[in-house]
């Protein structure tokens, strides 16, 4: 993960912009507040889906890159610059089965997200959760391997081809 920087980080959130706006136009049209709500269903999703292990049909390594696109939609939708892990805040003996620290900080984005409906605070603590949900996903990529820039490629085409637009 030494090859990464900010202004990677940069990059993928203007991918993700561009890949949001042209297959994701049903979320992408809601209202920011109802957009975070929507990410924090996934990122509860995926935190489900680590938890049932091999039990569930879809593997570790899509789940972290579902994770990390779905980070960065809601980087967007946040108005979020986000910011590469110090080597403090990975996990080093991070295994497929732990998702503790992604569980934590998904929990938090929900809260942030209930938060919305009360009028309280909620802007940083969905933020921090979010960078929090990224540095789980930097740990994740290293613990296993994966070459998340050709992963996320990958995975925008699959969830392009389920889409039928007529391009001008």
């Amino acid at each position: 993960m030494q090859n990464e920087t900010h202004d990677t980080l940069l990059e993928w959130q203007s991918a993700q912009h561009s890949h949001d706006q042209r297959n994701h136009s049903d979320i992408a049209c809601l209202h920011k507040t109802d957009r975070l709500k929507h990410y924090g269903l996934h990122f509860a999703k995926y935190v489900g889906r680590l938890a049932r292990g091999e039990a569930d049909p879809i593997s570790v390594e899509r789940t972290i890159v579902d994770t990390a696109l779905v980070c960065l939609s809601a980087a967007n939708t946040l108005h979020q610059k986000l910011d590469l892990p110090g080597d403090n805040l990975l996990h080093k003996d991070l295994k497929n089965d732990n998702f503790k620290p992604l569980a934590d900080a998904a929990g938090r984005f929900a809260d942030a997200c209930e938060k919305i409906d009360h009028m309280e605070k909620f802007v940083e603590m969905a933020r921090t959760s979010n960078q929090d949900i990224l540095n789980w996903v930097f740990s994740a990529i290293a613990a296993n391997e994966l070459d998340i820039e050709a992963a996320m490629k990958t995975r925008r085409s699959e969830l392009a081809d389920r889409q039928f637009y007529i391009l001008d």
